[in-house]
């Protein structure tokens, strides 16, 4: 609707969002309703109310429910990595890299709980996917950081293990403590948690003596 200005220049013009702008409004507001109802109790007509569009823009963008839940879904991934990307863009030392991709991750789901509750979500109502989405954005990107881990490995910076290893391993700790924030309670705050990751990791739990003594007892007499 055209409305006047306050200078009484005339009517202005309401600004119609671009496709690109529309899509992401909707999977803003779709990912609070989600949220806060469950895929299962959430109206697509409260959706639209509440965005004043016809059920018909929603459709065309997302042709069901579902496909605007894992849409959302997928929309919660892709800001972690572009969350993640923009922290570390200037980043030139790897072990500086993955401590503020770390910690990235930690604060991204503290401020965001709704994002943890779709991927609940999604884990429990579409077992008939072969593969979440979390783990399939996990699979795209962990080959930059295996490639890293590789590099560091050849300037002998890091141990020679295979890289697949450090990288499970890291994703498993990230995995679970994302997950028992939101169950339990974050207990601490994003950086002390992100500290005592990189310290277990980086440095292990056994004291320099025990572990020269365990590498001498596997190599034996």
């Amino acid at each position: 609707m055209n409305r006047t200005t306050e200078s009484g220049a005339g009517p202005e013009q309401s600004v119609e969002p671009s496709p690109c702008g529309r899509r992401e409004e909707i999977l803003e507001a779709a990912t609070k309703l989600f949220a806060e109802h469950g895929f299962s109790d959430t109206v697509t007509q409260v959706l639209v109310e509440r965005l004043q569009i016809g059920k018909g823009t929603l459709y065309r963008y997302f042709p069901s429910k579902r496909d605007l839940f894992l849409a959302a879904v997928d929309r919660v991934m892709r800001q972690l990595r572009q969350s993640v990307d923009s922290v570390i863009a200037n980043i030139e030392d790897p072990f500086d890299r993955i401590a503020r991709a770390i910690h990235t991750y930690l604060v991204f789901f503290e401020k965001h709980p709704e994002f943890v509750e779709l991927l609940v979500q999604e884990r429990a109502l579409f077992k008939d996917r072969k593969k979440s989405t979390y783990f399939e954005h996990q699979d795209t990107n962990v080959l930059r950081w295996r490639v890293l881990f590789g590099s560091l490995i050849l300037e002998g910076r890091v141990r020679e293990i295979p890289v697949e290893r450090i990288t499970d391993t890291i994703n498993s700790l990230l995995y679970g403590t994302m997950f028992t924030n939101y169950f339990s309670g974050q207990k601490k705050p994003p950086e002390q948690q992100a500290k005592d990751i990189l310290d277990v990791v980086f440095y292990g739990i056994l004291s320099e003596s025990e572990r020269q003594r365990m590498g001498q007892e596997c190599v034996g007499p």
